[in-house]
């Protein structure tokens, strides 16, 4: 069974750790903009530079270097039967080009991932992280921007893809939101939030596989 997921979820809520134990359980690798944007900075590829130059010159990174470097990473063998993509589309001009994207190879997202956290008590834990761990940029006020940005500009896109999906779905089930309520600190939920969320996406992948 092939799986092309996406997980999104707020600055705190445990993104990092629920993507690499899905990635182990359906075999396929975690793709992050910010790996790709590394990997290709540290090995001076021409895709590399041109995101060097734009980063120490303090502007964003463009959505068609974004792409095309995504594009890349995706057309690694290891990508072939899927991926979890995290970080990865950001704006609505990257939501429509990974759909044409993975249409032009006649694939599409089975799965948005979203962990759902409340914010206060995120911004509190990553607050109390900041002073313990001397982060002197990580102000009360600079995490709770982050978390601003993100319920602005990122939440909205997952409903996006969702919807877009849906109307020119292939198939039945073609893309599902999941949410996984995370409740913070991390202790219990650690070790069961994963099994109910992987859980529900095979599920999904299993039906939508049957029907399509």
């Amino acid at each position: 069974m092939t799986a092309r997921l996406l997980i999104v979820g707020p600055p705190g809520a445990g993104k990092g750790t629920q993507a690499a134990r899905i990635s182990t359980a359906f075999g396929i690798p975690t793709i992050s903009t910010g790996d790709i944007f590394r990997f290709n900075i540290a090995n001076e590829t021409e895709l590399g530079k041109q995101v060097k130059a734009i980063v120490d010159g303090g502007d964003y990174v463009p959505d068609s270097l974004t792409n095309a470097l995504v594009t890349d990473r995706l057309n690694e063998a290891d990508a072939a039967s899927g991926f979890l993509l995290d970080g990865y589309p950001r704006t609505t001009d990257q939501v429509r080009y990974l759909d044409e994207l993975l249409a032009s190879h006649g694939h599409a997202l089975d799965a948005v991932i979203r962990l759902v956290a409340d914010q206060e008590e995120v911004i509190r834990r990553l607050t109390k992280r900041a002073v313990e761990q001397n982060r002197v940029d990580d102000s009360e006020e600079a995490i709770r921007h982050r978390q601003e940005v993100y319920q602005r500009e990122t939440a909205p896109l997952a409903r996006l893809m969702d919807e877009n999906n849906r109307s020119a779905a292939p198939r039945p089930v073609r893309e599902v939101m999941i949410e996984a309520m995370i409740s913070v600190p991390m202790k219990i939920p650690a070790m069961v939030a994963p099994v109910a969320i992987m859980s529900e996406v095979k599920y999904c992948l299993a039906i939508g596989n049957r029907r399509g």
